[in-house]
């Protein structure tokens, strides 16, 4: 079986509500609101009128909403001047702005594996 690499760029809109965890191999971005986990072999990104309540593992993380709950990226998470973040984040770099609101703990330098299941072509 062949496996493919998913390009695929999700958007959860502004004024939909999600409860439930969500497993991407794509791009997603969150304008809305979603309580429960966010997988994604790809880049995160909650927008200013996003909010996640929850756990989010992923390549890359960029927020300029809400977020409540644990952080994992392999790579870079970037906090907006917009965002508010009661997390506990395990990142290799981090990025924050003038502005951005950051309550929690970080651990940095640290390599984390987003593991997520492959999509089988049969």
């Amino acid at each position: 079986m062949k496996e493919i690499e998913s390009q695929s760029h999700n958007i959860l809109a502004n004024g939909t509500v999600i409860k439930g965890d969500i497993e991407s191999s794509g791009d997603i971005r969150i304008d809305g609101r979603l309580i429960g986990s966010l997988k994604s072999n790809g880049k995160v990104i909650i927008g200013q009128t996003g909010l996640l309540e929850g756990d989010i593992i992923c390549k890359q993380v960029e927020i300029s909403g809400t977020v409540k709950g644990t952080i994992k990226t392999e790579d870079l998470t970037a906090l907006k001047s917009t965002s508010k973040v009661e997390i506990d984040l395990v990142t290799k770099q981090l990025l924050i702005e003038v502005g951005a609101q950051f309550t929690g703990k970080c651990v940095m330098g640290q390599q984390t594996t987003v593991a997520m299941p492959q999509q089988k072509v049969g």
